[in-house]
């Protein structure tokens, strides 16, 4: 139980400072945030209610802070782990939905400072939060030992078994930065469109048949839309990688040495090694990372903007002597 938390307060860190750094990429698809997680026993997992108000102390009738960003608004106003939240800004803090809610009261909030005021020890207390801006898609926590994460784009899942194998914060922010990245530059968008299409086409056979009496099931539309929905796929995970580095290097977090968590995920898949149909395999997802470090290093020891290459990036993954182990 404990440690779930401490690898949620872990992927909140990471998340807040990568959804700060990046705010200029999401474009209007941003919120105020103030860098803390409060929860009750009913907003958790169903396997941790029974027993998390006794083992962590949350309560039933109020949200608990369980995670405070170092150096956020919330820390800087003093917010503190076991915070019993009980309003802000004079609206009472639901017990259901906390997370939720939170991120709404402070989206039609604005820019503008927030009043928060919560119990310690049996005391209230009040604080003013002056929230800062940043990419509003929320990143959740998922209980789940594969080492996995995706988006809908309207939020970031990452499974604990990322949490798990990414060994440093450095790893586990490129991952979080590969997700933002997958959103920023629309690639459900482009996925959905190439899906469609390619359903179209299928649908246009299936009616040729059908006319010929033939009922085919659908068969030829549900086809061709599985190719379509590969279509590119390859090329999208690729380029979120790319971006989703300089992402994870805006944030603060090192690069170099970071390609070591698709080593680690090939240890866990040993099918990435060799087999690739929606995803790069891990050889190659390992040396774009490496050669897009160096990449950021020399834009760094020339003083150039950390703005990945997309028009003009040309990433070569040929193993190099040195490359090889």
């Amino acid at each position: 139980m404990r440690d779930y938390f401490a690898q949620l307060h872990r992927l909140d860190t990471v998340a807040y400072r990568i959804r700060i750094a990046n705010r200029a990429d999401c474009k209007e698809a941003v919120a105020p945030q103030i860098g803390l997680i409060a929860a009750t026993p009913q907003s958790l997992p169903r396997k941790f209610r029974s027993f998390s108000a006794e083992a962590l102390g949350l309560r039933w009738v109020r949200a608990t802070v369980v995670s405070v960003v170092e150096g956020s608004p919330a820390a800087l106003a003093g917010i503190v782990n076991n915070d019993e939240l009980m309003t802000i800004n004079n609206e009472v803090v639901p017990v259901t939905g906390t997370s939720g809610w939170i991120d709404n009261t402070l989206y039609k909030n604005g820019e503008k400072t927030v009043r928060v005021v919560f119990k310690r020890d049996g005391e209230d207390h009040t604080v003013d939060v002056m929230p800062v801006t940043g990419c509003r898609i929320p990143v959740y926590l998922e209980v789940n030992a594969d080492p996995n994460a995706f988006t809908d784009y309207t939020k970031i899942v990452i499974q604990t078994g990322i949490l798990r194998i990414a060994r440093t914060d450095d790893q586990l922010a490129t991952i979080v930065g590969h997700e933002l990245a997958h959103v920023n530059m629309g690639h459900y968008q482009k996925k959905f469109m190439n899906t469609t299409g390619a359903q179209f086409g299928g649908a246009l056979i299936d009616g040729g048949f059908l006319l010929g009496g033939v009922y085919t099931g659908r068969s030829f539309t549900d086809y061709l839309g599985r190719i379509g929905s590969r279509r590119f796929s390859v090329e999208f995970e690729r380029e979120a990688d790319y971006v989703g580095a300089y992402y994870a290097k805006r944030a603060g977090y090192s690069i170099a040495g970071a390609e070591a968590i698709w080593e680690a995920m090939a240890m866990e898949h040993p099918n990435s090694l060799t087999s690739a149909t929606s995803h790069p395999i891990s050889p190659v997802r390992f040396l774009q990372m490496r050669k897009t470090a160096e990449e950021i290093a020399d834009k760094q020891a020339r003083n150039l903007p950390l703005d990945p290459e997309l028009k003009t990036r040309e990433v070569d993954t040929t193993p190099k002597r040195e490359d090889v182990h």
